[in-house]
């Protein structure tokens, strides 16, 4: 069968793309890119090209634009090239010249995107990574540590972003170019085994294949058993999942006891805890605290995970500065983080028992008042105490986990605190026997 037969046969396979699509071909100017623009006019296609040069290769880099110009001109295509300072970005950034280079054409493509989208019919950018490039990608990853996500290669379909070559070996594309004439340029940067990609397809590979021949091809077909694997895979962890975590608001919070009948228990709870920026070193201390007294904490870049007596809590990273809100009168409705409190004045009102709703007598109330959080320091009269006891300690006897802590708000009056948000009101401030008026507050979400 021919390579446009398998090339169509692929994308119908994989689900790609339709026919009617339209698709932005990012080219490089190299055989890979060249063949893949030659496949899609070939089968009716719509497309069109865009280039970036990373000017790494002075006139070299010149010549490829060129190149690609006159490729978007022979296919009577639109043409979109943009230039990089790449190096200077790479030296801002801290990062290698090839991860800046990606970041930099990957940024560009998303903006293209948008502007050739007619009649909301998709855009799909395609590159041309094909068979040898994911067998590549794949042994990379297997050394790397990646796990079993990075074992099935280079994806056919993510996000906007469609690989239609996966199928095809670098062979095959240089067949398909000498029999439809098709000139394309050499990055002389392909050959410099500097970089990891260049050595593994120079020596490492070849190598390998002397000592197993056929072990490329062994490697390919692999990648779509690897495939199969991972989703396998991610269905048992989704069950896992399903059976370990509850979600409260912004938090996830985990049992320990059933965390610690799960097997294979460090596997799992990677993946439990990877979507939240920790890495897998960190799985190893993750498990250590389920042994740990209550209090310790792992974090990330923008979570942590806290033991909190039975459970473990995944909770955002909170900005510590305090907000404070003045409440100017009776009448008034303020919305904070933790919902929508509303003030209103009541005669004879009979207090409920809810603990989002509290009762104080309007006589010992003045305005303004002050909503915030909590701090170190904070006392009050708990309700039916008669000696003081300081907030820290009050929360900790009615068992509020670390970051419930977190979440706490008081209603402050002239430095006295008349109101644990949602937990206990002042016994200074409670309703008297006799009929009078009455301030109540309502916490709502």
């Amino acid at each position: 069968m021919n390579l446009l037969n398998l090339f169509k046969e692929f994308i119908a396979a994989e689900k790609l793309f339709h026919q009617k699509d339209q698709l932005l071909i990012a080219v490089s100017g190299g055989l890979d890119s060249v063949v893949l623009c030659e496949l899609c006019k070939q089968g009716g296609f719509d497309f069109s090209i865009a280039h970036c040069n990373f000017q790494l290769r002075a006139a070299e880099s010149e010549r490829d634009e060129h190149f690609v110009k006159e490729l978007a001109e022979k296919y009577k295509v639109s043409f979109f090239v943009k230039k990089f300072d790449t190096n200077t970005y790479a030296d801002n950034k801290k990062i290698s010249i090839q991860e800046a280079a990606r970041n930099l054409r990957y940024e560009w493509f998303q903006e293209l995107i948008p502007g050739l989208r007619l009649n909301q019919k998709p855009v799909w950018l395609l590159t041309a990574h094909h068979a040898d490039d994911n067998v590549e990608t794949q042994l990379m990853n297997f050394f790397k540590g990646t796990g079993i996500q990075g074992l099935r290669g280079i994806e056919s379909k993510r996000s906007f972003i469609v690989r239609p070559l996966l199928f095809a070996s670098r062979n095959q594309l240089v067949e398909f170019a000498n029999v439809h004439k098709l000139p394309w340029v050499e990055d002389s940067s392909n050959q410099m085994d500097k970089y990891t990609r260049n050595y593994f397809r120079h020596h490492l590979i070849p190598l390998v294949e002397n000592i197993l021949p056929g072990a490329g091809e062994n490697l390919k077909n692999n990648l779509s058993r690897f495939r199969d694997v991972f989703l396998l895979y991610q269905q048992a962890i989704s069950l896992h999942k399903k059976k370990l975590l509850v979600p409260k608001g912004n938090e996830v919070h985990i049992s320990i006891l059933k965390l610690m009948h799960t097997t294979p228990l460090n596997t799992v709870l990677y993946e439990i805890i990877a979507p939240y920026g920790f890495t897998s070193k960190q799985t190893n201390e993750v498990v250590k605290l389920l042994n740990s007294e209550s209090g310790r904490e792992v974090y990330s870049s923008n979570h942590r995970i806290i033991k909190n007596r039975n459970w473990l809590i995944i909770a955002p990273l909170q900005d510590k500065d305090s907000q404070v809100i003045i409440i100017e009168n009776e009448n008034s409705i303020v919305d904070f983080e933790n919902g929508r409190l509303s003030l209103k004045i009541l005669q004879d009102a009979v207090p409920d028992s809810s603990a989002n709703t509290a009762h104080l007598d309007a006589r010992h109330i003045h305005f303004p008042l002050i909503l915030r959080k909590w701090k170190t320091g904070d006392y009050f009269y708990p309700l039916g105490m008669k000696k003081k006891k300081k907030i820290s300690r009050f929360l900790i006897d009615q068992k509020v986990s670390k970051t419930g802590k977190e979440k706490i708000w008081v209603i402050e009056m002239n430095k006295k605190i008349i109101w644990v948000v949602g937990l206990r009101i002042d016994e200074r401030f409670k309703i008297a026997p006799q009929p009078h008026q009455t301030l109540r507050l309502s916490l709502s979400e």
